[in-house]
């Protein structure tokens, strides 16, 4: 019996560790797969379908029924892509600083950006475009090894056998007509496959799972038919929670989030797609605030663009995009491959760190008036210096009492004319890995 038992519980140690070396390397797939997410802090989100001609809210509008479904669907005699030039658009991309793009090949209202063999509602037989126009997009992001992202709408509002019309109009039941769902989902996973297969997307962003739960999606099914395609590529959250990262939309989270990997989607001005009389356009100043308290938090932006139907982006949004560009380009040391910065007790501002934790940036808002002021940092300051320029910049220690372990608090001098005009970034070397103060000040035991 004793030889038994000792048997039993060398096989169960051998069971135990096997499984346990399999959770090791699943956690360590899925940061190696995330890295290069991680670390790209910038993507550019691009709305294009029917809504771009004529600036209707893209599919929402006949849903909520402020115009008529057949009067949306003429929007396809206007959708002409003649201004449209893939690799102007993906090299404004590259010059904006963003490493992966993310573009809708489907919307809710089920118009298709390229040549599927499911239904007539796309590009090339439905628009006067008659044309794939992302197939040539996706190979230009390739040629200039940015990651390629698409959207892609679990919904179609258009499609007969789906569920959803209107908000006041439910086609069916999936309970009352299961063959009927059936169908759709045969329609839209043959969808999914033809992008799976056509494009190898880096990333896949879903939207509208909202409209049914897990089980009806097939989403465990879907992922795993994308993942077998390609191991490496990414999820959104919008897969009812089979994703890889959260997705939180237009509102810059208050707090840290608690997930890894996150990235907040926005607008540059209030639409999403192309809107001829929304011009309340974000300046380039404010969107570069929020991209810094974005990464500052360890999250990625994926900044929205709306082309016209003709296929030419408002001048308002190439602006903002060069000029987000030359900060990028400028302060790139302080934003690619960094992690999430001190908490904003220690530094009024945000602020990143070099994956090592030994540099610590801090990215200054306006003129500070000759100092910014770091609190409880332990480590000793071996250099500070101004990204993208090199100014060495002097501190001063103030506080600090040789009775106390209270590390003090530092003064670092920013003289005018180091100033970056939209924003400034102070490098900050340390003599080891930030190591900060936690606790509540001292009080005198001896002096």
């Amino acid at each position: 019996m004793n030889m038994i038992k000792k048997y039993v519980l060398v096989i169960f140690a051998f069971a135990t560790c096997g499984m346990h070396g399999q959770e090791i390397d699943s956690v360590q797939q899925r940061q190696e797969k995330m890295q290069w997410f991680k670390d790209a802090k910038l993507g550019v989100f691009i709305h294009w379908g029917l809504y771009s001609v004529n600036g209707i809210d893209e599919s929402w509008s006949f849903y909520n029924g402020y115009i008529s479904h057949p009067n949306y669907l003429k929007q396809t005699n206007g959708f002409t892509a003649k201004k449209y030039d893939p690799k102007a658009w993906v090299e404004l991309i590259k010059e904006s600083g963003a490493k992966y793009s993310v573009i809708t090949s489907k919307h809710h209202d089920g118009f298709a950006l390229w040549n599927t063999k499911f239904g007539t509602l796309n590009a090339t037989m439905g628009s006067a475009a008659k044309q794939d126009v992302l197939t040539p997009f996706v190979k230009e992001l390739r040629k200039n090894k940015l990651k390629v992202g698409i959207y892609f709408s679990l919904p179609d509002w258009s499609y007969n056998d789906y569920t959803h019309f209107t908000r006041d109009s439910i086609r069916y039941k999936v309970s009352a007509e299961p063959k009927r769902w059936e169908k759709y989902l045969t329609y839209y996973q043959g969808q999914l496959k033809e992008l799976s297969d056509n494009y190898n997307p880096d990333l896949y962003w879903f939207d509208g799972d909202w409209e049914h739960n897990s089980e009806e999606w097939q989403a465990p099914k879907v992922k795993q038919m994308l993942l077998d395609r390609n191991p490496k590529t990414i999820l959104n959250s919008r897969l009812r929670e089979h994703g890889d990262y959260a997705t939180p939309e237009q509102g810059m989270p208050i707090t840290r989030p608690t997930n890894k990997y996150w990235e907040l989607c926005m607008t540059m001005n209030d639409s999403w797609g192309y809107q001829k009389n929304d011009h309340n356009y974000k300046t380039t100043d404010q969107v570069i605030g929020i991209f810094a308290d974005v990464i500052g938090n360890g999250g990625n932006l994926l900044l929205d663009i709306g082309p016209r139907g003709d296929g030419s982006i408002p001048e308002e949004q190439v602006e903002v995009l060069k000029g987000l560009g030359r900060w990028t380009n400028k302060h790139k040391e302080a934003i690619y491959g960094t992690i999430a910065g001190i908490p904003k007790e220690h530094f009024y501002g945000p602020s990143t760190l070099s994956k090592d934790q030994t540099i610590l940036y801090l990215f200054v808002k306006g003129n500070p008036n000759g100092e910014v002021v770091i609190r409880g940092l332990k480590n000793k300051i071996n250099r500070i210096y101004v990204v993208g320029e090199g100014t060495k910049l002097s501190h001063q220690i103030v506080g600090k009492i040789y009775w106390s372990h209270y590390p003090g608090i530092a003064y670092v001098k920013v003289p005018d004319y180091v100033l970056d005009k939209n924003m400034t970034v102070l490098a900050v070397m340390l003599d080891g890995k930030v190591d900060l103060y936690r606790e509540d000040g001292s009080v005198i035991e001896s002096n």
